[in-house]
């Protein structure tokens, strides 16, 4: 069995807080993100914060019509019925992924600490921890 990857998710420093709250468990994407149940995620705060904020653990994914998403877990999003249809405008489907097992850090690991300790660039929506990212970062979920 192959070790199970670590999803790296970009979220604006608004919707970080509103997770790291429980105030949203539900993060919205326009394309698909291909990880299983279980899928340890690490939180990034995009500019102006600019720093890994916390941990979280994929419960499921759910891919549905935009109006079925808003529909169905509006009041998971964090978000405004506005923003959400903006966000997904033009997009066929919205992929709803589900968080559990939400964690803050103690200590914000700002990203230029990340960048200290080797090459890193953190995504625009998301990708997964690769072998040469920083092990500050690697180091933050157990498999």
């Amino acid at each position: 069995m192959k070790p199970q990857r670590t999803l790296l998710l970009s979220l604006r420093p608004r919707f970080a807080t509103a997770i790291l709250a429980s105030a949203k468990n539900i993060e919205i994407r326009r394309r698909p993100v291909n990880a299983s149940p279980g899928t340890p995620i690490i939180l990034y705060a995009s500019s102006p914060q600019m720093a890994v904020v916390g941990t979280a653990r994929l419960g499921s994914t759910t891919v549905c019509a935009p109006d079925d998403g808003w529909r169905r877990f509006s009041q998971q999003f964090g978000l405004s019925r506005d923003e959400y249809d903006a966000y997904l405008d033009g997009a066929l489907n919205a992929h709803l992924l589900h968080l559990t097992t939400v964690n803050r850090l103690n200590e914000p690991l700002p990203l230029r600490h990340l960048r200290e300790q080797a090459p890193f660039h953190p995504p625009q929506s998301f990708r997964y921890v690769a072998a040469g990212d920083p092990a500050g970062l690697r180091d933050l979920v157990s498999p």
